[in-house]
């Protein structure tokens, strides 16, 4: 039977994310995290269902006081105990594909943490610990021994699929793009696959994932992070990206609607760029979950990507502690598309 990956945009059953903890990178900087993660649980439970990993009964425990503490819906939330090395569910959470009889499969890609570069042995084995929970009683699971991160791709929902060759290259340098896009199309039921060649963002360590460059808003338009600061680093290459995003064409032969996100001003730690990338927003139902940096850009970028998706409410977030640790807003969250039972959650 033939499945189908959801475009963002469709109707979701909820929003996944794990919980940051003193075992985890966040350590140093965990109040300020968790304090994030709390406006992240508000802006998505007031419009669909939260599920929680947690590490443990005192992570949870200590989740569930603060959610409380914050006047967040704790009917709308579900916790699921599962041991992790991170929280970025982007990357290692289930890619959901669907039938048409209302069935799904946890699409469950080889985690490598990011090409090899950090321990991901506990992220890797997540999907399988998301099916043993039993809360997915409904889903199969498709175990794929091939590397692959969930923000490596954007999907139309009518089988396009945009990605970058930065990262799909490092994570099989023996493979052609020839043999790459044929593996997406197979896993994926994709039917053509869209390369970029540039673009990349200081202070990111996935390889170019393609969420912090380039979105889908929908299947005519794409919302891209621009850099019009002719002396910062990432000029060129980001131009570059722009010209290869104008000459891709939609499925009908057109120019894709392009929207341009603003650039922020540089963020330093110690002397590291961290990666502020407007691109990394989330849509869920009825909103769209923007990054907020502290910067004058923010209001900017939330009016574009308004624009972009028309008829949802559009609501910042506060995502500078985030960076930090290398990633934004849609790095940390994974939607499960609408039709999943999730047994007595909101």
């Amino acid at each position: 039977m033939k499945l189908r990956l959801a475009a963002e945009w469709e109707l979701q059953s909820a929003v996944l994310i794990a919980w940051p903890h003193a075992g985890t990178d966040w350590a140093r900087q965990l109040a300020a995290v968790e304090n994030g993660y709390l406006v992240l649980a508000a802006a998505i439970t007031r419009f669909e269902p939260l599920l929680v990993i947690v590490a443990n009964t005192a992570v949870e425990a200590h989740a569930r006081s603060l959610l409380g503490d914050a006047d967040i819906k704790l009917d709308r939330v579900r916790f699921i105990t599962l041991p992790y090395n991170d929280t970025w569910l982007r990357d290692c959470g289930p890619i959901t594909l669907s039938d048409e009889r209302g069935g799904f499969q946890f699409t469950d890609f080889r985690f490598t943490g990011w090409g090899g570069k950090y321990e991901g042995t506990q992220d890797d084995d997540l999907v399988a610990g998301l099916l043993r929970s039993g809360l997915f009683s409904q889903v199969t699971h498709h175990r794929i021994n091939w590397a692959l991160e969930g923000g490596a791709i954007e999907c139309d929902g009518e089988g396009t699929l945009l990605t970058t060759w930065r990262c799909l290259k490092q994570r099989h340098p023996k493979q052609s793009r020839t043999q790459i896009s044929a593996m997406l199309q197979e896993y994926l039921y994709a039917n053509r696959v869209l390369w970029l060649e540039h673009g990349y963002l200081e202070g990111d360590d996935t390889d170019a994932h393609i969420d912090t460059l380039a979105r889908f808003a929908s299947n005519q338009s794409i919302v891209f992070q621009s850099c019009d600061d002719s002396g910062d680093p990432h000029y060129e290459e980001l131009q570059r990206m722009g010209s290869e995003l104008k000459s891709l064409r939609t499925r009908n032969g057109r120019a894709y609607n392009l929207y341009p996100l603003p650039w922020a001003r540089p963020v330093i730690d110690e002397g590291r760029r961290l990666a502020a990338s407007y691109a990394n927003y989330l849509v869920i139902n009825g909103a769209v979950l923007v990054p907020a940096y502290g910067d004058a850009a923010d209001d900017k970028a939330a009016s574009v990507i308004a624009a972009a998706h028309p008829r949802r409410e559009v609501v910042k977030v506060p995502c500078r502690p985030f960076i930090w640790q290398n990633g934004s807003l849609h790095c940390l969250t994974m939607q499960l598309p609408k039709g999943l039972h999730l047994g007595d959650i909101g």
